[in-house]
């Protein structure tokens, strides 16, 4: 059983809110795998991973580079779970079919996009049918998580 978590962006970006709760799966000691839609937009990521803090950054690399199984933060189109990631962020439409193997899915959409909010609508449907413990998460005005469901 998968532990399903949507955050619904109203506040924040994409790339504003997903730096932080990497590092944080990351400080659990949790091997990360970020799935996209386009490589344009993982490569956008790539770079907010490298660059998200004047202090550190977030190590990380590509499904198709050489060392990929090692990666702790593995950036990817498909589906595989090359670094054998215990949490996978589903961001800007992305989808996944198979759970399994999985501590923790976190879908992220930005609630201004019709087009994000319909895909985290369907993806909740398909989670809900399945052994999965779903939550949903809302900015408030001060960019906070609150659960809504």
């Amino acid at each position: 059983m998968a532990e399903i978590l949507f955050y619904h962006l109203t506040e924040s970006t994409l790339d504003e809110a997903l730096p932080g709760l990497v590092e944080r799966s990351l400080g659990r000691g949790w091997r990360v795998t970020i799935q996209g839609v386009n490589q344009e937009r993982l490569e956008t990521i790539d770079n907010l991973l490298w660059t998200c803090s004047d202090v550190s950054f977030l190590a990380h690399g590509f499904e198709t580079d050489e060392l990929a199984a090692e990666q702790p933060i593995l950036l990817t189109l498909s589906e595989g779970n090359q670094n054998n990631s215990t949490v996978r962020f589903l961001v800007e439409g992305a989808e996944l079919n198979d759970v399994s193997g999985y501590e923790r899915l976190v879908v992220m959409f930005d609630g201004h996009n019709q087009e994000q909010l319909e895909k985290a609508r369907q993806q909740w449907k398909i989670f809900k049918t399945g052994d999965n413990q779903l939550t949903y998460w809302q900015q408030n005005a001060d960019k906070r998580w609150e659960r809504k469901a």
